[in-house]
């Protein structure tokens, strides 16, 4: 495996991102092969990542995956000169019950891949006791790999000086110092960053970014941080649940963890993209047709009018399977009102009703068991993924697709549906668990 470093940080909103997307640009201008990495469920980072580094970027999870498929995931780094993985929340931040291999924290992932982290601390409104952060995050768990810190938001040179005596004092390794800047940061909204195609001028951002970290990061002592992880045997990544794939891709459908289209491919499947907003229908030879998630409560007038979209949908339905995701799942329904009460109409496939106007969050690991089968996987087999949303279930009247848990095993009621050949889950598929 490439050598690599783990970008992560106290908690979520210290800048990691704008730090992730410069160093992967800077590092790619500078001649490097750059393969990121998302520690974590996040949907919406590793579009960044691609735009950045040009190369895909793929999740490690180390709750919802096996060693085998974490394995086959990091071998998709083969060819490159460095690996960077983001972190997600907090460095130690996790889920309370061990899942298959662990509790899905970005200290887990560096300590499985062998990656040292680099921890980016807002250093606002202290100095010296920044270095307390730093040096507690280094010894809470000692087998944990720390090549430094990158001090972020720094007000002056003065202000500098003294956050790195502090430093200096604790035996933490300063990598860089980012001064305070207004315009770095991303656009977000409810599910946290905007997507990166909706960007306005995401290519300038980047290149700023770089830039920026160019100007006060170390380069060359980030990638001699960089360390080998171990070579392990690698599972296959998962198989395609059909041949040929319609796969719903535009702003509203967007969110496919990257492992199970790379899967899909390598295993010989045909992705055939289409627009639901720009109002095409699935290919009508299709095997398959899959709705993602993304945000269809932003696009709901779009949706009802797309007229060739519904009625290919239909049409592929009375023969064929087709299965959504999360926002996917909320399209094959009945209606979808908006966070302003409009109640839209959606394919009717199902009988989902559900409501942006009474807003209610959903968010964590699940586990699930199929109680009918759905594509891909049959009756009885166990799932895991993520769900991560703000809509409330008006109605649900058709037959449960699986009985749903959440990552401490507590019984959640989106237990997904299906009617005829249709089904849908508000979980995002990671894996299907091993036998």
């Amino acid at each position: 495996m490439a050598k690599g470093i783990l970008i992560s940080a106290p908690s979520s909103g210290t800048g990691k991102t704008t730090v992730m997307l410069g160093l992967l640009r800077a590092l790619a201008e500078d001649g490097l092969a750059v393969q990121p990495f998302k520690s974590g469920p996040d949907y919406i980072d590793p579009a960044f990542h691609l735009a950045a580094a040009k190369r895909a970027s793929f999740n490690l999870d180390t709750w919802a995956m096996d060693n085998g498929l974490l394995n086959a995931i990091s071998a998709q780094a083969a060819g490159a000169d460095i690996c960077i993985a983001e972190g997600s929340m907090g460095l130690f931040d996790g889920v309370a019950t061990q899942g298959q291999t662990g509790f899905g924290s970005s200290a887990e992932t560096a300590k499985r891949m062998g990656w040292p982290v680099v921890l980016v601390i807002d250093v606002g409104g202290q100095a010296q006791s920044a270095a307390a952060t730093a040096l507690g995050f280094k010894a809470y768990d000692p087998d944990l790999p720390f090549a430094g810190v990158i001090l972020n938001r720094v007000a002056s040179p003065r202000h500098e000086r003294l956050t790195r005596l502090g430093m200096e004092r604790a035996g933490v390794k300063v990598l860089g110092s980012l001064p305070r800047r207004g315009d770095l940061a991303l656009p977000e909204r409810h599910l946290g960053l905007i997507q990166a195609v909706e960007h306005p001028d995401l290519e300038t951002a980047i290149a700023g970014y770089a830039t920026f970290l160019r100007d006060h990061v170390d380069l060359e002592a980030i990638k001699s941080v960089a360390l080998n992880g171990p070579d392990a045997p690698a599972a296959p990544l998962p198989t395609p649940p059909a041949q040929r794939i319609a796969l719903a891709r535009d702003a509203a459908f967007s969110f496919t963890y990257p492992h199970l289209l790379e899967g899909w491919r390598q295993a010989g499947a045909e992705i055939l993209p289409f627009s639901p907003l720009a109002n095409e229908a699935p290919a009508p030879d299709a095997d398959l047709v899959w709705l993602p998630g993304g945000y269809p409560e932003l696009h709901g007038g779009t949706l009802a009018a797309a007229d060739t979209f519904r009625k290919g949908l239909q049409e592929h339905a009375a023969t064929k399977p087709v299965h959504g995701e999360c926002g996917g799942y909320m399209a094959l329904g009945e209606a979808l009102i908006d966070k302003q009460g409009n109640r839209h109409q959606m394919a009717g496939l199902l009988g989902l009703v559900t409501s942006y106007e009474k807003r209610k969050f959903h968010l964590g690991y699940r586990r699930a068991v199929l109680q009918n089968a759905m594509p891909g996987f049959d009756s009885g087999e166990a799932l895991r993924g993520h769900e991560f949303h703000y809509s409330t279930i008006l109605d649900e009247p058709d037959a449960p697709l699986a009985n749903v848990f959440d990552a401490d095993g507590n019984p959640v009621p989106e237990t997904g549906s299906i009617k005829g050949h249709v089904t849908g889950t508000f979980f995002h598929l990671i894996t299907g668990e091993q036998a």
